[in-house]
């Protein structure tokens, strides 16, 4: 094939590396990215069904794309995709729509590439999805984000992620192992991820600890960071491994949701606000100096103004480093779109500034519990200003001016001035590891 292709990815981290990978898919088949506004012949939209706001979004990159290339092959995949696939075919200029089985089939819905006047839907039912495929990105060098789960068995009651995704699946150690040693030859940084990445493994009997283990001990690979990990999920011994680990770093981010327990009740979370508390003193204890990162929503149905200041009460007090604030987005399907206690939309605008204001304060606390602190940091290739940028291993952002060689390095700095910016200022620093340059190597041989 001599066409050319341009991605767009909606939401989260998991989806930029299946569109990563779907990307590889198609190179592989001779079909090369280009920037998107070059006029690509392909365009391929990875969607998300966080908010309510997916067919907006969607609507707006399609107009985008055609305005490119009016003639050009416009492909929805994603979550959105497979919860919604025939609001998507009605999309002006959509030609087809891939659900959750077919998404990593794109290249052989290629062949023909023709404009159509109805859009082409390939929709299985979400519970037939049982297959796992395994992805990483490589838009940059510095990190990588390796997806080793996928779907989820939970059904929290604000969340159609189990109707996107499917149920809780995954590799076994030993395949997910060689995927890891893949992407370690690509950048600095592997961060685990996946859509419950905790139970990695419950569909062969293994365990994240134990993937977590086998990566740390057999993957050559300077920095390890795990991504959300649900707090029911996060045990002493992932804790203690982190700790003791020179690969994993002092960084855990921990969804919270609610800081009131009869809202964690409705939203069907499998822990209180005690078990968090403790939870989050754990680690705290084991790792003073670990960043903590936590989501949570604002204006979830019955959240009266006491039971929200219950929550930014709780998240107050903890020993926390920043928030990723979520207004509540009604999704048809789910148990919270029939509660009949609905939170206007201003009020949930208002208590997500608040909780936002709250995320900056933990933030600054937590970086001048830092000053005067020696930290690895590892640098990226973006450069703003004459500056360059990084974060330390516990996820302080930093800068320092322009050195070529810092690009994709690894150096001991000390964190002593806070700019204006809200981000360290290095002056003095030590580079202990520089990229490695790696000749392309065949994996499967």
């Amino acid at each position: 094939m001599s066409f050319t292709a341009s991605f767009y990815t909606l939401g989260c981290k998991l989806n930029f590396t299946e569109t990563s990978a779907i990307s590889t898919q198609l190179a592989d088949a001779g079909i090369n990215t280009i920037d998107f506004t070059k006029g690509a012949d392909i365009y391929v939209i990875n969607t998300c069904s966080v908010t309510d706001h997916a067919d907006r979004k969607c609507k707006r990159v399609v107009k985008e794309a055609l305005k490119y290339n009016k003639e050009a092959f416009i492909v929805i995949v994603g979550c959105y995709a497979q919860l919604k696939p025939k609001e998507i075919a009605e999309i002006e200029g959509v030609d087809l729509v891939l659900g959750a089985a077919e998404k990593f089939n794109l290249v052989s819905h290629l062949v023909d590439i023709t404009k159509r006047n109805k859009a082409t839907i390939y929709n299985a039912n979400i519970k037939e999805v049982q297959n796992f495929i395994p992805a990483y990105s490589k838009e940059e060098r510095t990190r990588t984000f390796l997806k080793v789960q996928d779907g989820c068995d939970y059904f929290c009651s604000f969340c159609t992620i189990p109707l996107a995704r499917g149920m809780s699946r995954s590799n076994s150690i030993d395949q997910t192992i060689l995927k890891a040693k893949e992407a370690a030859y690509y950048a600095n940084e592997i961060i685990l991820t996946g859509v419950n990445l905790g139970d990695f493994g419950i569909n062969n009997n293994e365990t994240f600890y134990e993937l977590a283990k086998a990566i740390d001990s057999e993957v050559e690979i300077n920095r390890l960071r795990i991504s959300s990990i649900e707090p029911n999920l996060l045990n002493d011994k992932i804790i203690n491994l982190v700790a003791e680990s020179n690969k994993f770093v002092p960084h855990f981010h921990i969804p919270l949701q609610s800081g009131n327990d009869e809202i964690l009740k409705s939203m069907r979370r499998k822990y209180d606000t005690n078990y968090y508390r403790n939870l989050i003193y754990r680690i705290k204890e084991t790792m003073p100096d670990c960043c903590i990162g936590v989501d949570v929503i604002a204006g979830y149905p019955d959240e009266d103004e006491n039971k929200f200041l219950d929550t930014y009460q709780f998240l107050n007090q903890l020993p926390i480093s920043y928030l990723h604030v979520f207004p509540y987005s009604e999704r048809p399907n789910t148990t919270a779109y029939k509660l009949k206690q609905v939170v206007p939309h201003h009020k949930r605008t208002e208590r997500v500034n608040m909780l936002r204001i709250l995320s900056e304060k933990k933030r600054a606390e937590f970086y001048r519990s830092q000053v005067n602190k020696i930290r690895p940091v590892l640098f990226e290739q973006k450069v703003e200003d004459n500056f360059i940028y990084g974060f330390t291993d516990n996820y302080v952002k930093v800068k320092t001016k322009y050195d070529p060689l810092l690009v994709d390095a690894i150096a001991n700095c000390q964190l002593s001035k806070i700019g204006a910016d809200g981000n360290f200022e290095i002056v003095e620093l030590e580079i202990v590891e520089q990229h490695r340059n790696i000749e392309p190597i065949n994996f499967e041989a």
